[in-house]
């Protein structure tokens, strides 16, 4: 009996290590609480950004309480230095922000707090402003799964849900895909002879997606194995379509 024993724990020592070898899973699903959604519209052609950049990456990591997101604008590269994270369509939702906003002007750096404009990198005011936030019931169930295949692709599912159904029709769905610990060295523009280092950056922003007629969001992604050695991961936000105010947002770190 002992042989048999050890014989059927070897086996299931090594089915253990292949399915570990085969794939990793982690999954993320919101709360009860809103947790707020903070946005920052930077450029590395911005002398005045660098400050902003640093202040957001010293934010105390907590996805229950706060999801940072960095979005890269393209509008400053004329003026020397061409930023390689920046995207025009990030520009293009700074603008649309404002306009919900009925600003005028866009500007970097800028913060903007769940859809609306929060000057300055002030972490005692932002404190307050996510205490206010974690008392305001979720309006969005959301969820995210990632799974690591053995040839390094990610699988990435994510899900949404309208907590009232009232507002199927007035919301809109994103996904960004992130990435941390990227350092560039800038040797042109007001940043020139500079390095410089961000985190929480927009990669990719996949959307807007609607929910159906029942009230659902299902939606599956093959990301390609480059992302598996990124310090990375996905954000899942939903955004009223009308004012621009976030109404719940899930972060998900990809597990290794």
């Amino acid at each position: 009996m002992h042989l048999i024993a050890k014989v059927v724990l070897t086996l299931s020592l090594v089915n253990f290590t292949a399915q570990s070898a085969f794939a990793a899973e982690c999954s993320a699903k919101s709360g009860i609480a809103t947790v707020p959604l903070l946005e920052l519209y930077t450029s590395e052609g911005c002398s005045s950004c660098p400050p902003a950049d640093r202040w957001l990456s010293n934010l105390k990591p907590d996805a229950k309480k706060i999801i940072p997101l960095a979005f890269h604008v393209d509008y400053w590269d004329y003026i020397g230095w061409k930023d390689k994270l920046s995207k025009a369509e990030y520009s293009d939702r700074q603008r649309k922000t404002a306009a919900l906003a009925d600003a005028g002007f866009v500007y970097t750096p800028q913060f903007v707090l769940n859809g609306r404009d929060f000057k300055g990198a002030d972490t005692p005011r932002l404190n307050q402003a996510v205490a206010a936030s974690q008392k305001l019931a979720s309006r969005a169930n959301l969820s995210l799964n990632a799974i690591t295949q053995a040839n390094g692709e990610i699988t990435l599912k994510a899900t949404a849900q309208a907590v009232n159904p009232v507002n199927i029709n007035d919301v809109d769905i994103f996904i960004a895909l992130y990435e941390s610990k990227l350092v560039s060295q800038v040797n042109a523009g007001e940043n020139s002879g500079r390095e410089l280092k961000h985190d929480y950056v927009v990669r990719d922003l996949l959307g807007a997606y609607q929910l159906n007629s029942k009230n659902e969001f299902t939606k599956s992604f093959i990301l390609k194995p480059e992302w598996k050695d990124r310090q990375a991961g996905a954000v899942i936000f939903v955004q009223n379509s009308k004012n621009g105010e976030v109404l719940q947002s899930l972060q998900l770190p990809f597990c290794n």
